[in-house]
């Protein structure tokens, strides 16, 4: 049975002309191609915390949050009590609580996960004996990588939050202890190591001796003359420069030096850089 074309004999000689012309290109080979390149992917950036303390509607009614006012907070479903940052957060403990339910705190550590760097376990020490208890939450506060932060107040829990807070962009430096660069700011930080001996003692004795060699290597009377020094100045900057130089656990062990049981002081031939000196001099001799 014939199609509904028929048959045409000039379609038919199209289409063979067609299928001769059409030559399909080869394809090139693999070895040969070259590689594709893929961009470069780009790091989005951090997502900012958001600029309120985040508290669980578990918290509802806990006194603390009256106490929260120098910065906004708002509820929001969140594993932990509280977010203080992308990577801080608070659990909230009251002793008295705990000592009813002591499995609370433990459930609570376990789906909180490792989620959060900085994990603050906020305790409210609201009974008498509580000795036991905050061993025993240090201990959880060690092997769970928890910071365990004790207040006895709700205003002073609700501080707390508002510190951590308010100082989650701040740079370490801003909390770094002031370290002394100059010669004469690590004179005086030396001296003032024993106590009541404060900056205008040192600079005192320090211009009195003229070095801290002889101001080690005076005698009580020697200093007592110094504008400033009293009598329990003296004694406690005297005691503290002959004390014992080893510690006093190894000394009972007999660990350090091997040359006899006395004293070293940092003073007279007692002098613990002498002593060093002699034991490396014992060292250096040949048998």
């Amino acid at each position: 049975m014939d199609d509904d074309f028929g048959d045409d004999a000039d379609f038919a000689a199209v289409i063979d002309t067609v299928e001769k012309t059409y030559t399909p290109k080869p394809s090139a080979p693999v070895h040969g191609s070259k590689k594709v390149q893929q961009p470069t992917p780009q790091a989005l950036p951090n997502r900012p915390a958001p600029s309120s303390i985040l508290v669980s509607p578990r918290q509802k009614g806990n006194p603390i949050l009256n106490n929260v006012r120098s910065l906004p907070w708002e509820y929001s479903d969140i594993p932990a009590d509280f977010v203080l940052g992308a990577t801080t957060c608070a659990l909230f403990l009251s002793l008295k609580y705990h000592r009813l339910h002591p499995e609370y705190i433990y459930n609570r550590i376990r789906s909180l996960g490792h989620k959060y760097n900085l994990r603050v376990l906020l305790t409210m020490v609201d009974i008498q004996n509580h000795e036991e208890p905050l061993k025993e939450l240090s201990k959880t506060s060690m092997v769970n990588n928890l910071t365990l932060i004790l207040s006895w107040s709700a205003q002073e829990a609700g501080r707390y939050l508002e510190l951590y807070k308010s100082y989650e962009h701040a740079s370490p430096t801003s909390i770094k202890a002031h370290q002394s660069t100059s010669y004469r700011d690590k004179l005086v930080e030396f001296v003032t190591t024993p106590r009541s001996i404060n900056t205008t003692d040192a600079t005192s004795l320090i211009s009195a001796f003229g070095s801290i060699r002889a101001a080690v290597n005076a005698s009580p009377e020697e200093i007592g003359i110094i504008p400033g020094w009293g009598e329990k100045k003296v004694q406690r900057w005297c005691a503290t420069v002959n004390e014992p130089f080893r510690v006093r656990k190894a000394a009972k062990r007999g660990i350090g030096l091997p040359r006899g049981e006395r004293s070293i002081g940092l003073t007279g031939q007692d002098s613990p850089l002498g002593e060093m000196a002699e034991e490396a001099s014992a060292v250096q001799e040949p048998n």
